[in-house]
């Protein structure tokens, strides 16, 4: 039979990375994006594996009812992945109170509506898995990006919570909390204050979203059913 898992965020450098892991391990997949439609990417993953399934879900999820909507378009589902989510570089008395409403949708509210939403789908299968992309400035905190760090500490803390909620119906739920990885969301950054932070991580690079998404495609593979409610690092030693 056909497994099933919604990838959010797919557009994104670390969904993507996902999406190509997991289904290369045989998983068929809902490809959830926002304005970046992932037509080359649903395409080329139905070419190299015709047998599985590939379905492009639009859905913006930093406005209301964006949960229900997209629980509509999904008839089974044994995963969900969610590393959806956008930065946000201000200093506190800068950000406005619709940035904050931002980044809670997208980061925290929506997924957990939508992971609700899809729960009673998901309890049909003994085991169902959730994995969610934290942040090493959930654990740690930075300046200048307070408001990511408090939502992301949110991601963490669900992940704790929930996982002990639904434990007994074989759900496990579990997050991957990367360092500096190598995308887009950093382009704010010059080579100069790159390679700053670099010379902060013993591994001196910053990881690849492919490595991200080795993670969590072992958090879905059957390999780590004895975990949950774990946030997993992969920082390069970043922090410890």
């Amino acid at each position: 039979m056909k497994r099933f898992c919604l990838v959010l965020g797919a557009s994104g450098a670390i969904g993507s990375a996902t999406a190509y892991e997991l289904a290369k391990e045989g998983w068929s997949l809902y490809l959830q994006y926002n304005r970046n439609a992932v037509t080359q990417l649903t395409t080329e993953l139905a070419q190299r594996y015709p047998t599985q399934e590939f379905m492009m879900i639009q859905a913006e999820l930093n406005v209301p009812g964006a949960a229900e909507k997209l629980a509509q378009s999904i008839f089974d589902i044994e995963a969900i992945v969610v590393a959806s989510g956008q930065a946000l570089y201000k200093l506190i008395d800068d950000t406005t109170a619709v940035d904050m409403q931002s980044l809670w949708m997208v980061h925290v509210q929506s997924p957990i509506e939508i992971i609700r939403e899809l729960a009673p789908k998901m309890r049909r299968h003994p085991t169902s898995y959730i994995a969610m992309i934290g942040s090493i400035w959930g654990e740690a905190g930075g300046a200048g990006e307070v408001m990511y760090s408090t939502v992301k500490g949110a991601v963490h803390s669900f992940v704790k919570a929930y996982a002990q909620e639904v434990a007994f119906n074989g759900m496990k739920v579990n997050a991957v909390s990367p360092g500096m990885i190598q995308t887009s969301m950093n382009g704010h950054l010059t080579a100069e204050e790159l390679a700053e932070v670099v010379s902060e991580i013993p591994m001196a690079r910053a990881g690849q979203p492919e490595e991200v998404a080795h993670l969590v495609t072992f958090l879905l593979s059957g390999k780590a059913d004895y975990m949950t409610g774990q946030i997993m690092r992969i920082n390069g030693g970043w922090y410890i």
